[in-house]
């Protein structure tokens, strides 16, 4: 017979230790500096789903191959009407739903 040997962790503790108490100005900074990484990916895995180089979406939104980059590896944020022109430059629409908790 196997026994089980998982432990259930506690992100929170987990984060708390890492980064501070939620609402701490260093956990609200490695938050902001996640969502950015989590932005970043998004677009990059739209961007290779749409079968396009970094290139080509700079190109087509008039930026920079770097620019892209900075995006992709959550190094730059993007402003909130970059990243909804990406998206339609990607052929997406975003869309905002209620977290039902």
């Amino acid at each position: 017979m196997q026994t089980n040997n998982h432990k259930v962790t506690d992100y929170d503790a987990v984060l708390d230790a890492k980064f501070g108490k939620k609402g701490s100005s260093s956990r609200t900074e490695a938050e902001e500096k996640a969502f950015a990484f989590y932005t970043g990916q998004l677009i990059e895995q739209a961007r290779r789903e749409a079968k396009m180089t970094q290139t080509e979406l700079a190109e087509k939104l008039g930026s920079s191959k770097s620019y892209i980059s900075r995006i992709e590896t959550g190094r730059t944020e993007p402003k909130v009407s970059t990243f909804y022109r990406i998206m339609l430059t990607l052929g997406l629409s975003v869309e905002l739903t209620p977290i039902i908790s």
